[in-house]
């Protein structure tokens, strides 16, 4: 190569860094922020003149969000940029939308329950006093017995349900064949009685309960059992998962150390997955704690104290709020205020019951994993 041509050479390359396409062009760091800013007044502008609703407010105002953010990425920066500016977008409403009805739905319940939610009324149990000295009736709004008979029902159902769907879930993971005819049937039936509605589970309980003890057989017990009926296909699944997530290379190791297979799945498989089996739980939990059509036909309700699961009606949180506001007393804002009054104490047993979970699992896991 001669001189001449080096000089050229030399002369014609670019000198200093050369621009990277990904990130040579870039918008403003809070552009989104701007760009919703901006689509809201448009649309409050626009709709204004045509007729205003919050409804239609926020859609349009989504709309132009969207197509300006994607306009304005494709511009400035390129078509990959902006396409994951818009999908970002999108999922941004779409977490608000299904945020929106939730928060809509506790603010609810707080501004109905919180004036009657007193010492009071979770410890005292709802009933009409009578007065003989002015021969009148005082309706007493009270939950203690709704408290009760909530955690016993729901308590006997996650005995039931927990050991049953753990160990079935033990079998599928561990010990079946995919192609065994029993793992085939136990998934199958798991999969149908997912999709069971409540009313059902209530009228199996209270049907069995029936041929077994007679015409009206009200009680805690038969309720646990159509929960469980509920419960149970929750806790496989959860359960058969996060054992599923387990890493076999961790049974190998337990199984090249001599032991053995049980040893192996309570020593290793059970405390590694134990967070998300508890996880599992409490949302089975969860999903029956607020159940009303199961018990009121297995148990059906009363304003009685009953703390036996074995004999006679029982209520819970969910059905004494269905029963205030359905079949109120005489006094009827106080009925409806009871009603608002027990759904924020079940809210709130729920939150309860999911914080102490939580610290149960934490507390159990290994000790990487805390």
């Amino acid at each position: 190569m001669t001189a001449t041509t080096v000089a050229d050479t030399e002369t014609r390359a670019p000198r200093g860094p050369v621009p990277n396409a990904l990130t040579s062009a870039q918008l403003p760091r809070f552009v989104e922020l701007y760009t919703l800013a901006g689509a809201l007044a448009v649309s409050a502008a626009v709709l204004a003149m045509t007729g205003f609703s919050i409804v239609g407010w926020l859609v349009l105002s989504a709309v132009l969000y969207l197509v300006s953010l994607g306009i304005l990425s494709t511009v400035v920066e390129n078509r990959r940029k902006a396409t994951d500016r818009v999908v970002r977008g999108l999922v941004t409403i779409a977490f608000l939308l299904a945020v929106i009805p939730l928060v809509s739905t506790l603010v609810t319940v707080i501004i109905g329950g919180a004036p009657s939610l007193t010492w009071d009324f979770v410890t005292k149990t709802g009933g009409s006093v009578f007065d003989p000295s002015t021969l009148k009736v005082t309706i007493v709004q009270g939950a203690w017995q709704a408290v009760v008979g909530t955690l016993i029902i729901t308590g006997v159902a996650t005995l039931i349900s927990v050991p049953i769907g753990i160990l079935a879930a033990i079998y599928l993971v561990e010990y079946a064949q995919p192609q065994q005819w029993m793992a085939r049937t136990v998934t199958f039936l798991v999969d149908v009685m997912t999709g069971i509605p409540s009313i059902v589970a209530g009228l199996f309980a209270f049907s069995l309960f029936t041929l077994l003890v007679g015409p009206k057989a009200f009680s805690g017990f038969s309720a646990s059992v159509a929960l469980s009926v509920l419960m149970i296909p929750i806790v496989v699944r959860s359960t058969e998962e996060m054992l599923k997530l387990v890493s076999s290379e961790l049974r190998e190791a337990s199984f090249a150390l001599g032991v053995t297979k049980f040893a192996t799945i309570v020593r290793v498989v059970l405390p590694t997955a134990i967070a998300g089996i508890i996880t599992g739980v409490m949302l089975a939990i969860s999903r029956v704690i607020g159940e009303t059509a199961p018990i009121f036909i297995a148990a059906s309700f009363t304003s009685n104290f009953n703390a036996n699961p074995f004999s006679g009606p029982m209520e819970t949180l969910a059905v004494k709020a269905y029963a205030d506001y359905k079949f109120p007393s005489q006094d009827i804002a106080a009925s409806y205020q009871s009603a608002w009054g027990a759904a924020l104490l079940l809210v709130l047993l729920v939150v309860i019951l999911n914080l102490v979970a939580r610290i149960i699992a934490k507390a159990f896991a290994p000790r990487g994993l805390r």
